[in-house]
């Protein structure tokens, strides 16, 4: 089924490529895509967007997305992995169609077609190290040299390859390699290797196997068996293309075919996206681990307070193109602000308390104002909130001899407090430092705001958030900021990436007063600290201790300068 494209939007080149294919009637009009992740380690926002290209085409042509684990190197693989992403991919709200699979689940599939090869003179075992084979191969400038072992027999090349199935031989001593051409422009088609000896128990199949396939043999194997018909990769696997084609060419016989489209590597600046380098990280305590939320796995996202309908928003927005391009982080924080103000309820949170005390206010007294929950969902009601002769506001929206455009609290001047009342401050209490311990005020009451409105009979310049002494719950707040100072900490050739990590990428705060609403707030769940940002509470929470993570401040950058 061809897709008329939204008003305003028009076709990228994989769709572009997707609706001539079901227009020709190739593999019967069906779309049925994958998406094929290595279990050695976390998914990051990279992978999302990958996940949301390949997940979101087979919704719009009614196909369908498998989700296939590449499984071939058990030296690095581990169910920690598979389970992480498999909840990742959920978490994010897409479902693959039918079973979790594995390239393990093809392992004897793929053995009897290695074996087939061997058998029409296609594929041969070489006994050279990996330095004498790579060495063989030589350069894009110079053909490549023969191996000694190339035209041995069938029967002894079928011998040898049975043996190292059965164990016989060390690890490394050996490889099957597909005979192809030595001289090929494509070094990745001179004689590929499409198996290697390796002792070491597989999380699916234990010690059934102690020969694994290559990747290049078995993804393309693979999306043929699982009756892929569109194989998206990014773009680095271009130069696999014709290897790809090569082996589907040597094993295939119907008319169905897989094809393998690449798209340009969406890469985010300040961060970095490497597996190796996001695993050195986490190794040298430089963050808490895979899920810390200066991370860009997906796991750090969500423990951060990203949504899945900011990911996939920002996916969408990045877009599908040929050419790589670096994406601005300021994107992607635009994006989990939208949701989140459309989302997240309000509430009041101090997170530098400095008492005020309204002197004129009733002692013993308690009043519960009414306050909107989400002025952007007209369906978020009110809740009430307690209003008391003391409460606490932030520090730095005090100053005893401010300019003359501070709007906020300053001796003799007046703000309202969101919800309540106007106070105008009178006095200070200062320790023997000279720090101010206490901030004396008056209020106006009549001033009173009504219904979370700021509708009184009077107005003044300057609104800010409170939260009353006597109902405040204390939290521990953690704000996080970019792990990098540096645009690109990987793209400096002479210096390790780890000298640009951002020292104040985290900063804790004890003591924080904050509404007596958060009491009931759960691990996971989202809000607006009005005036401050939006904010996570960490599964690190427990019953007698809040703690929150700061998602994001409410600065927007990016709108700013895409205006």
């Amino acid at each position: 089924m061809i897709v008329e494209p939204e008003e305003g939007k028009t076709l990228n080149f994989i769709e572009q490529i997707i609706e001539e294919e079901i227009a020709a009637g190739k593999n019967g009009g069906k779309v049925h895509t994958r998406f094929p992740p290595e279990p050695n380690g976390y998914l990051h926002i990279g992978h999302a967007t990958s996940i949301c290209l390949n997940f979101g085409l087979a919704a719009k042509y009614n196909g369908a997305c498998n989700l296939r684990f590449d499984d071939t190197n058990p030296s690095k693989e581990d169910v920690e992995f598979t389970d992480a992403i498999q909840e990742d991919i959920k978490w994010l709200g897409f479902q693959w169609d039918g079973p979790v699979r594995y390239a393990s689940d093809y392992f004897q599939q793929l053995y009897d077609w290695a074996e087939q090869m061997i058998l029409e003179g296609k594929a041969y075992v070489d006994d050279q190290t990996a330095e004498e084979i790579s060495a063989g191969r030589k350069t894009i400038t110079e053909p490549g040299v023969n191996s000694p072992y190339r035209d041995r027999s069938v029967e002894e090349n079928l011998d040898l390859f049975r043996r190292m199935k059965n164990g016989e031989f060390p690890e490394g001593s050996r490889v099957l390699r597909a005979k192809i051409d030595m001289a090929a422009a494509n070094m990745l088609m001179r004689d590929p290797i499409m198996y290697r000896i390796i002792y070491c128990s597989h999380h699916r199949t234990g010690d059934r196997w102690c020969i694994y396939p290559m990747y290049d043999f078995t993804h393309g194997q693979s999306d043929y068996l699982e009756g892929i018909t569109h194989s998206i990769c990014t773009l680095e696997f271009e130069i696999h293309r014709p290897l790809y084609n090569w082996f589907l060419d040597q094993l295939t016989t119907t008319e169905y075919r897989p094809r393998q489209i690449e798209f340009a590597r969406r890469n985010l600046n300040y961060t970095v996206m490497s597996k190796r380098r996001l695993l050195e990280l986490v190794q040298k305590k430089y963050v808490s681990g895979w899920d810390d939320p200066r991370m860009p796995t997906i796991c750090g996202l969500r423990r951060r307070g990203y949504t899945p309908e900011s990911i996939r928003m920002f996916a969408e927005k990045v877009g599908v193109a040929r050419r790589e391009i670096v994406v601005d982080m300021a994107l992607l924080e635009y994006c989990v602000r939208e949701h989140l103000n459309k989302t997240a309820p309000r509430v009041m949170a101090v997170l530098d308390p400095v008492k005020v005390v309204i002197d004129n206010y009733p002692e013993g007294e308690t009043e519960y104002m009414e306050i909107e929950n989400n002025p952007e969902d007209v369906n978020a009601g009110v809740r009430k909130v307690a209003f008391a002769r003391e409460l606490f506001i932030e520090r730095d929206d005090f100053m005893e001899d401010a300019p003359k455009k501070f709007f906020r609290l300053t001796p003799g001047q007046e703000v309202r407090l969101k919800g309540a009342y106007i106070i105008k401050c009178t006095g200070v209490d200062k320790d023997a430092g000279g720090n101010i311990t206490l901030i004396h005020c008056t209020y106006d009451p009549e001033s009173r705001s009504g219904s979370g409105t700021e509708a009184s009979n009077r107005k003044v310049k300057g609104t800010l958030h409170w939260v009353a002494a006597t109902d405040a719950i204390e939290a521990e707040v953690r704000l996080y900021d970019r792990l990098f100072k540096d645009e690109d900490p990987a793209g400096h050739k002479e210096v390790d990436f780890k000298e640009f990590i951002n020292e104040d990428s985290l900063r804790v705060l004890k003591g924080c007063k904050l509404e007596s609403s958060m009491r009931r707030a759960k691990p996971g769940d989202r809000f607006q600290f009005q005036r401050l940002g939006y904010f996570c509470v960490d599964p690190d929470s427990t019953d007698g201790q809040l703690v929150i993570n700061r998602t994001v401040s409410l600065k927007d950058t990016w709108q700013k300068m895409n205006k």
